[in-house]
């Protein structure tokens, strides 16, 4: 047996050679990954960007395309870098943290640098200054910020204008997003929206004069892209091609597209502060109330049944968002629909033969599961799952965000679907199970046979009004951040409304729900009535006691003599 040490001591030998090469092949597939990937990219040679699509001129979706001063720009510097730029929309609130999880290489949304987003992001250098803008509805005394003590000003949430009104304790109203923030102002539902000024002057253009903008001041940071910490190289080398379009005049030509009645310095850098902030100054209201002002001036205010005919039931804006609705926004919810419902169906019955099971490590990991994600709002799961897990999901599936959505939405279903059918379960009575064990059934297979297809059926109108919450919830998927061709409907009649200014889409986008759910609705419900209902059977006299056909009269059993059985 001495050659077992000389044999052990061989194998050792061959095993570390087998690792220094399985070494030197990964560093050599390393350094070869870092020559084609040498800015760290999510794919090489792509710069993955996030950004809104609801913020004109600044950032913003027309025709399919992202477009607007900062994403063009930002194409142009990328390109003096030899890099492609893929746009992806998302909300704001959730941008900075996407970024930080690489989830996105960059995001361009007009950012201004502000000392608590440095914990989160590294930013480049700073591209503009930007302003805020201070629209108020149209006849309002307000003029100036300084008059904005003790009146409702709205924000949206998570932007440098929220810090700014919470630093000056104005206790704003806060929305998800600027067409939110217009909604307020044109509904009357608050005096005063801080925008950034580009915005809030877009908007006031184009609500056919029901907004103004009173006053404009000079932002106290300037903006720029944000990058993932530590991501150096990539920060220098867009840094770089900045530069150069500052040099040969792109930024000067995307300033005069986007703000013409801005003054700019065309030889020098935009993150140069200017020295002041001009105002324009309104004139002050003349004197009497609104209502005598408009008999003075011969006009009258919008009726009520004008405005929501105007806002909401535009054909020319239903038409123009149609074809996109069908083509992109219909298939979409209904695969992030229909995924969910099928995996929170599997779920829900797990759970719910889980949660009446007697062993306790069932029962218990059950129950908490259940009130854990029933009581979280469904916004913060999706949050949750598709920002926290994204690392994860990037290495799985790559950047496409529907994974990760429908595991939130799956996880939320179930957890609702498990106590309805828990409940139908439970309904069955015990008899059920005890008759089906005396005829020789497992307990597997008396749930399986008996007890859960009419626990099913008898909560099957619930379970499909859960799937019906189901298909409305899939339009929160759009916090992870959805390419063009990835939205959903209402995603799409969003940005519809945020272009136009026009209601219409979304409301569009409401039949298209109703459309989904009503047929839906009733089509269970006929179901479940034949279910409860069942068929007719009557026994056929000529077949000694055997079923006739449905719809006939039944007979008892007869003597040969034609007397009844006593």
């Amino acid at each position: 047996m001495r050659f077992l040490p000389a044999l052990s001591k061989v194998a050792a030998l061959g095993a570390a050679a087998v690792l220094a090469a399985t070494a030197l092949t990964a560093c050599g597939d390393d350094s070869s990954e870092a020559a084609d990937n040498p800015y760290g990219l999510l794919q090489p040679g792509v710069l993955r960007a996030g950004t809104l699509t609801d913020a004109p001129p600044n950032v913003y979706l027309k025709d399919g395309t992202f477009t607007g001063f900062d994403n063009d720009l930002l194409t142009a510097a990328a390109a003096k870098v030899g890099l492609k730029v893929e746009f992806v929309g998302t909300d704001f609130s959730a941008l900075l943290s996407q970024v930080n999880n690489r989830k996105f290489d960059i995001g361009s949304s007009s950012i201004t640098i502000t000392e608590a987003r440095k914990k989160t992001v590294d930013f480049g250098n700073g591209y503009d200054f930007g302003y805020f803008g201070l629209d108020v509805p149209a006849g309002s005394p307000i003029t100036s910020f300084e008059q904005l003590t003790g009146k409702r000003v709205v924000v949206v949430q998570g932007t440098v204008q929220d810090d700014y009104a919470t630093g000056r304790n104005l206790d704003p109203v806060r929305v998800p997003d600027y067409n939110g923030a217009i909604n307020q102002l044109k509904a009357g539902t608050a005096d005063a929206w801080i925008a950034p000024a580009e915005i809030g002057e877009k908007s006031a253009a184009d609500s056919n004069g029901k907004i103004t903008v009173a006053a404009k001041q000079l932002s106290p940071a300037p903006t720029a892209y944000a990058f993932a910490k530590g991501n150096d190289k990539l920060r220098e080398a867009l840094n770089k091609g900045l530069d150069e379009v500052i040099a040969d005049g792109t930024w000067t030509r995307l300033q005069a597209q986007y703000y013409p009645g801005r003054r700019s310095r065309p030889t020098s850098s935009p993150a140069a502060a200017p020295s002041r902030c001009r105002r324009r100054r309104r004139r002050p209201p003349p004197d009497g109330t609104d209502d005598e002002r408009a008999g003075r001036t011969g006009t009258r205010p919008m009726d009520t049944l004008s405005t929501l005919w105007e806002t909401f039931f535009d054909g020319d804006s239903m038409r123009e968002a149609l074809p996109e609705m069908l083509t992109v926004g219909l298939p979409n919810t209904l695969i992030l629909a229909i995924s969910a419902a099928l995996l929170g169906s599997i779920l829900g019955m797990l759970l719910a033969i889980a949660g009446i099971s007697r062993t306790r490590w069932l029962r218990w990991p059950a129950r908490v599961y259940t009130d854990v994600f029933r009581g979280l709002p469904a916004a913060a799961t999706i949050l949750l799952i598709g920002v926290g897990l994204a690392p994860l999901g990037m290495e799985v599936w790559g950047p496409n965000p529907y994974p990760l959505g429908i595991l939130a939405l799956s996880l939320i279903a179930g957890a609702y679907i498990g106590e309805i059918f828990r409940s139908g379960i439970q309904s069955v009575e015990a008899a059920q199970l005890e008759g089906a064990r005396a005829l020789g059934f497992s307990w597997g297979e008396a749930m399986r046979l008996v007890i859960i297809p009419q626990g099913v059926r008898r909560v099957l109108p619930a379970w499909v009004n859960q799937l019906i919450a189901l298909i409305k919830d899939s339009s929160l998927v759009y916090f992870l951040g959805l390419v063009a061709s990835q939205r959903e409907l209402f995603r799409i009649g969003q940005d519809y409304a945020a272009t136009t200014g026009n209601e219409s889409a979304l409301l569009l986008a409401g039949l298209f729900y109703l459309a989904l759910t009503v047929p839906l609705t009733h089509a269970v419900n006929w179901i479940d009535r034949r279910l409860r209902q069942g068929r007719s059977v009557t026994v056929d006299p000529d077949d000694d006691g055997g079923l006739a056909l449905a719809g006939e009269t039944a007979l008892p059993p007869q003597t040969p003599t034609g007397k009844d059985h006593r």
